[in-house]
């Protein structure tokens, strides 16, 4: 018997095998595009990613030689704050959607606040990051700019849903997904209607919410004959990647904190209730484990900064091992990279920072820097970039003495040490390492089907592998660094408050 766990993400997506005892057999990971229109405007195709679903199942039934009929169930987590829209005949409104760090609803935002208190928003949903990044601004923005659209929008779905419907012809959400979609009172559970009538919406336009081990269906003739599953394969709700992460990283035990250092980066901690701020504002997502909360700061471009510094540097470079090759560049910088500094807002602010216009800079180029400097300032400023999520979840909650961290970045070695010492605390390396969102999805599965009653042998899967000790020397000297760039992060924030009103000028002047 085994399953296969989905970690549908903002670079790709990731195809897990697992046996019943929810060790990993093989994964396969499938890239796809974003798409940039303004810089405000982030899109992706859902076809796409059905379409990665599909090719990634085939290479890793291919890749293990895995008969279809021993996979029992699947199993998705998924890229929050999606809401596809649908027609009453179950087909999608638009090619390219706007996926979670979208922000281009701000004018619809301050209209729904207009109305509705900004704080008792807040207090109600915890949803901490933007505004226009959640779904009812989102739709919002839809109804006044693509009316015809909107118009023949019966209900929406997310991204894990549509995969699921794809896959079952069933529709259905699960709490944690449903969390995000800026109208989800985090007491009670459920849509708050007064929220939803301030945004114009239809009651019924967001699905009522399952548990997440809950199974939806199964997979069909057509899916199955684009898959390479067997039809009948059961289909297990799923979660948002947010809670799935947080269950596969650290389990559903209360206080447990970790870092997912991935496309997007966060440190959330799981609690019985949630980590609520209105002047911080940590964001907040009902976890897997039900009667729990993930709250969480976080920077939009973590890894994707990373990605994106790979992309435009080295361009004209041919390498499999290009990361690390770059962690060997940076590795021959000193610290602070020779005077530079990086602010990776590259998909605007979070709730941390000053302005959701804050962008992306590299401070302090001069004649002299080189590439070897700029690559080691991209990975300082993503760390120090962190490290003040950290300070404002330190100011919420009490912390273990170490932090976990897991996701792609997670494999640098070099990257772990300066973020030890950049955080001045032990850093501690799980062999779950970028699997976490993969497994949260896979217990997920093991719980609806009834391998396992509930989530409690997760502890033993999870383990420390490396401890990264911070360098007193090097923590002093980031110390120093740290209250440069958050000096520096202030001005980028009101540095991109003026571009924001100034480009307007140029727009509208012609």
């Amino acid at each position: 018997m085994n399953i296969i766990a989905y970690d549908l993400g903002t670079g790709g997506v990731k195809a897990s095998l697992y046996d019943n005892k929810l060790q990993t057999l093989a994964k396969v990971f499938l890239e796809y595009n974003t798409f940039y229109p303004t810089a405000s405007m982030h899109e992706q195709r859902p076809l796409d990613w059905w379409n990665a679903i599909c090719e990634s199942t085939k290479k890793l039934l291919d890749k293990t030689k895995t008969n279809p009929h021993n996979i029992e169930c699947v199993s998705l987590s998924g890229a929050s704050l999606v809401a596809i829209p649908m027609d009453k005949d179950n087909n999608p409104l638009l090619e390219q959607v706007p996926i979670w760090s979208d922000t281009r609803a701000e004018a619809e935002s301050e209209e729904f606040f207009s109305i509705i208190d900004r704080n008792e928003w807040y207090m109600t949903t915890g949803n901490g990051f933007p505004a226009p990044c959640y779904s009812i601004f989102k739709l919002m923005w839809l109804k006044k700019h693509m009316p015809d659209v909107f118009e023949k929008t019966a209900y929406v779905l997310g991204s894990k849903d549509y995969i699921n419907f794809m896959l079952t012809g069933n529709l259905a959400t699960d709490f944690s997904y449903a969390s995000g979609t800026g109208a989800y009172e985090l007491k009670t559970g459920s849509m708050k209607r007064e929220f939803l009538r301030a945004a114009g919406l239809s009651e019924d336009i967001f699905l009522e919410p399952v548990v997440s081990h809950k199974i939806i269906g199964s997979v069909t003739e057509q899916a199955a004959q684009k898959t390479g599953l067997c039809v009948g394969t059961k289909v297990v709700c799923g979660g948002v990647d947010n809670a799935c992460m947080a269950l596969g990283a650290v389990g559903p035990e209360s206080g447990k904190a970790y870092v997912s250092l991935g496309s997007s980066s966060w440190i959330p901690v799981n609690s019985q209730d949630p980590v609520l701020d209105v002047k911080k504002k940590p964001y907040v997502f009902a976890h897997i484990q039900e009667g729990m909360f993930t709250s969480a700061f976080s920077i939009f471009a973590g890894g994707s900064s990373l990605r994106w510094a790979r992309d435009t540097l080295f361009a004209d470079v041919t390498d499999d091992n290009i990361y690390i090759t770059m962690d060997k560049m940076a590795d021959k910088v000193p610290i602070g990279s020779n005077g530079i500094l990086f602010n990776p807002s590259l998909a605007g602010g979070t709730s941390q920072d000053k302005s959701i216009h804050i962008r992306g800079a590299y401070v302090g180029l001069h004649l002299g820097t080189t590439r070897d400097d700029m690559v080691r300032a991209t990975m300082e400023g993503i760390a120090l970039n962190l490290r003040m999520s950290l300070q404002y979840l330190k100011e919420k909650v009490e912390l273990s003495d170490s932090i976990l961290f897991c996701g792609g970045g997670s494999k640098s070695p070099f990257w772990m040490q300066m973020f030890a010492d950049v955080f001045n605390m032990p850093i501690a390396k799980s062999n779950i390492d970028q699997d976490a969102a993969s497994l949260g999805a896979a217990a997920i599965a093991a719980r609806g089907i009834g391998i396992w009653k509930d989530y409690s042998p997760l502890k033993e899967l999870q383990c420390v592998n490396k401890l990264y000790l911070p360098c007193e020397a090097s923590a002093n000297k980031y110390d120093k660094l740290f209250t440069v760039f958050t000096h520096i992060n202030e001005i980028a924030a009101e540095l991109g408050d003026y571009m924001q009103a100034a480009m307007r000028k140029v727009d509208k002047n012609g």
